[in-house]
């Protein structure tokens, strides 16, 4: 399923069966594509079932990528079929366990919000972004959700603006405002005979959904095969036919970087890089039938890995690592030339 693709043409359950099974099938993808299935699980109402995946993540044996992201909506999920003390304990583990991800906090927070327990929301968010954004030049694009969310319940709390608060309206980019957004009279408009109020109500809500449809509904970006130098190097000795594609490795990225700037030149939207292994290149192959040494399984290797959810946006957020691994950043690699 497409992440756009309408609610009411999905078959949720189904959905998530056809998941366990790609996830069988690509092992080192099971964490992201079991969490898709989950979510699936949650939205037909089989909430049991769901907590069930999330068990059994978090019994692998392998480690997991995200742990703290499990564990949250493991919370979230308990709490929405009664098992309330669950979801607590488990929330105040993930509170003092303090992850570095922006993700886990605000499923955590938007939990106890959920729930009406907007004090502890907002200290949940207030905690999760003093952690995230002190001394932060510019506040990454995932840690936007914690500025906003604790911006709204700021607001169903009555209190004033503060200097977080601020920095929320810097980053937030639609036309209404935040404090329109989250005004608590908007609910009292909903049910106003007044055409005009309903309109402007209208017109937020749409604003407002707008951002979260974007949030979530992105397709699967255009995106350029990366190897690491170790994995190049095992790949080249294993086929040697591939070397006509890769001369070197320095020449490997810097035709990555350009072949993505060029595409982003021409209007190309949602570019991403999707790092390839040996193993998993030879698991593809296989599947296809076809030789690893065939150069045309390389983009269609590439799409898979990006369809599977494994791509990472190019360009990098400002201030992030660079794509190729050098442990610098990106402005002071291979984004030193933009």
């Amino acid at each position: 399923m497409r992440p756009d693709s309408p609610a009411e043409n999905v078959d949720h359950t189904a959905e998530a069966a056809r998941l366990e099974r790609t996830a069988g099938l690509y092992p080192e993808d099971s964490e992201a594509l079991l969490l898709r299935a989950a979510a699936h699980l949650e939205l037909a109402g089989d909430r049991p079932t769901a907590t069930a995946l999330y068990d059994r993540l978090l019994s692998s044996t392998d480690g997991l990528e995200n742990p703290h992201l499990v564990r949250a909506l493991k919370a979230s999920n308990l709490w929405e079929y009664g098992h309330e003390a669950e979801a607590r304990a488990i929330i105040e583990g993930v509170r003092v366990a303090s992850p570095r991800d922006p993700a886990p906090w605000v499923i955590v927070a938007e939990a106890l919000e959920s729930h009406d327990e907007l004090e502890a929301a907002h200290d949940t968010f207030t905690e999760a972004v003093r952690l995230l954004l002190t001394d932060v030049p510019e506040p990454p694009q995932p840690t936007h959700p914690l500025l906003f969310g604790r911006h709204r319940v700021r607001r169903m709390l009555g209190k004033s603006h503060d200097e977080w608060d601020a920095l929320a309206d810097t980053v937030h980019s639609l036309p209404i405002t935040l404090d329109e957004l989250h005004d608590p009279k908007r609910v009292w408009s909903l049910g106003s005979e007044n055409p005009a109020e309903l309109e402007a109500e209208i017109t937020r809500l749409r604003a407002e959904l707008g951002a979260y449809r974007e949030a979530l509904s992105r397709p699967f970006p255009v995106a350029i095969l990366h190897w690491p130098a170790t994995e190049l190097s095992e790949l080249l000795e294993a086929y040697p036919d591939l070397a006509s594609e890769y001369p070197s490795h320095e020449t490997h990225l810097a035709t990555i970087e350009s072949a993505l700037r060029e595409l982003s030149s021409s209007g190309t939207p949602n570019l991403g890089i999707v790092t390839g292994t040996v193993p998993s290149y030879e698991a593809f192959a296989a599947s296809e039938l076809s030789s690893p040494s065939d150069p045309t399984l390389l983009p269609q290797y590439a799409t898979t890995l990006a369809a599977r959810g494994r791509a990472v946006q190019w360009p990098p957020q400002q201030g992030a690592l660079c794509w190729c691994g050098s442990g610098q950043t990106y402005g002071e690699c291979h984004g030193s030339t933009i």
